[in-house]
């Protein structure tokens, strides 16, 4: 009984939340249609400041009162002025490389900030996705090394497909022991539905205008004449990805390469892939006495939409694992 009343309470408050949320979020839209969106803010912080912070809660726990304030002191007399600067950028990928809209404001500010003997590092996470939008991150660090800005890639997890497109363009790739590297191949799948709709009696149809306006199609009947031309399609996006690389990276045996198959770390090196074998967390560290090290971050303004949906995300959360808590409960089979 207490388990249905629950569940009809659960319902009921789910039911009113959606309401709540569509009508907020119809004046959400309302208001921010009437004026300009925000493209975020950026946010900078000083890497160098953190670490000397962490060194220090370390040191003052580890040693005794008289020697933690021979360190402090030892630190304060070895203190130098440092104008050298480590722009570090953050790319965590996706399908559409959605961040690109972050990371085109994060280069711009580091051009115009930029002096003679700073460097650029990004810390890459990329599996790949649509070419368009990965060949436009692409370019926009390219704007980087038009700049004669030199520009290093670290790849802790994955850069592979089109993050490795992104990957090629910098003047060093860095990479963990275990990081996924390359996947230099390009990749169409559809689903067809054209059988389904016929046992369905359902017709499709589609009128082009030019004969490859649509090749291979989803609800319509393909032929091995679409099949064909999409093939070469795929054919020509990879000649241009391959050449792509072999432009940015002269030392890659890109026929051995572009295989579609991707490497870890030391079969990476071997292969050219990448230039060293370290994370970034070791790089980061390594640079820290020659840099003052700066990381740039856009950071979205949320929108009222943004902080709806995540409040009703969570709401629907708590709910769901009240209900499953108490299944689990009353389950004799546990």
């Amino acid at each position: 009984m207490l388990i249905e009343l629950l569940s009809n309470y659960g319902l009921f408050l789910l039911k009113t939340i959606t309401v709540v949320i569509s009508i907020l979020l119809i004046l959400n839209f309302i208001i921010n249609s009437k004026k300009n969106k925000h493209k975020g803010n950026l946010v900078i912080e000083n890497i160098n400041s953190e670490l000397l912070s962490l060194e220090e809660n370390v040191k003052k726990s580890i040693l005794t009162s008289s020697d933690f304030k021979k360190y402090l002191k030892l630190r304060k007399k070895g203190k130098k002025v440092i104008e050298k600067k480590l722009y570090v950028l953050d790319f965590h990928g996706n399908i559409k490389a959605s961040e690109i809209r972050s990371l085109r404001r994060e280069i711009s500010a580091v051009i115009l900030s930029y002096k003679k003997g700073d460097e650029v590092l990004l810390r890459l996470e990329n599996s790949g996705g649509t070419v368009h939008e990965h060949g436009l991150a692409a370019s926009q660090l390219k704007r980087i090394k038009n700049k004669k800005i030199p520009l290093t890639i670290c790849v802790d997890k994955v850069a592979a497909s089109g993050g490795y497109m992104m990957a090629c363009v910098g003047n060093k790739i860095l990479a963990s022991p275990f990081a996924i590297i390359g996947s230099i191949g390009v990749l169409a799948q559809v689903p067809n539905f054209n059988k389904l709709l016929q046992n369905k009696g359902i017709a499709f149809e589609q009128h082009t205008a030019g004969n490859y306006k649509r090749t291979v199609t989803m609800f319509g009947k393909n032929t091995d004449k679409d099949r064909k031309k999409l093939n070469e399609q795929l054919e020509d996006i990879h000649e241009l990805f391959k050449n792509f690389i072999k432009n940015e990276r002269k030392s890659v045996d890109i026929e051995k390469v572009a295989t579609g198959e991707y490497w870890y770390g030391k079969n990476a090196l071997d292969l050219n892939l990448i230039d060293e074998i370290i994370t970034s967390d070791e790089y980061i560290l390594s640079a820290k006495d020659k840099f003052d090290i700066i990381r740039i971050q856009c950071k979205p303004l949320k929108t009222l939409s943004d902080k709806l949906t995540k409040l009703s995300s969570g709401i629907t959360s708590k709910v769901l694992n009240l209900f499953i808590q108490k299944n689990y409960d009353n389950n004799i089979f546990k």
